[in-house]
């Protein structure tokens, strides 16, 4: 399980960001990420372990160098994240949640197009990072969210952060 967070103001939204994401904490215990948009810095991001202290002690530190009135978060169970992509859709931030069943069979897929992952030190592939590559191979975020949502197997909830200061937010195409 894992829990997710996302905020838009029109004054800087970091300490709305932190602790709405902090709230979800009790969903996950492995991985924990911020992720925020600022028009002068551009993303800023990161992510920490929170296996052995709590997020707010790992995040407090960076809080300070966090600007932006657009923010996402996410407390995780396996994968780091948000991750930072950028594509010939533009640079953005990503958290998901959900199980994908399918996951090997389209990273096969994947490979037989000459794609690449980045392998953790489990040698899997971070399952954000897969749902990326498959919202990138349609010609704009919302056709590539929808194509994901449709070669997935399971359930994927995601959160897109924007260069143009926008979130998108996507529920399991079931509802889930």
């Amino acid at each position: 399980m894992g829990g997710f967070f996302g905020a838009i103001s029109h004054k800087n939204c970091i300490y709305d960001v932190f602790f709405g994401t902090d709230y979800h904490s009790h969903l996950g215990t492995r991985r924990a990420g911020l992720a925020f948009y600022d028009t002068e810095k551009g993303f800023q991001r990161q992510i920490h372990s929170i296996e052995n202290t709590p997020f707010r002690t790992k995040f407090d530190k960076d809080l300070a160098e966090f600007h932006g009135c657009s923010g996402i978060g996410c407390i995780s169970d396996n994968d780091p994240q948000p991750l930072l992509v950028r594509s010939h859709l533009g640079t953005y931030a990503i958290t998901t949640i959900g199980a994908i069943n399918n996951a090997e069979e389209l990273l096969q897929a994947e490979f037989d197009k000459g794609h690449q992952f980045m392998s953790r030190s489990t040698g899997n592939v971070n399952e954000t990072e897969l749902v990326a590559s498959l919202i990138n191979q349609r010609s704009d975020l919302i056709s590539g969210i929808k194509y994901a949502q449709e070669a997935i197997e399971g359930s994927v909830t995601l959160l897109i952060l924007t260069e143009d200061d926008a979130i998108i937010a996507a529920r399991d195409k079931l509802g889930r």
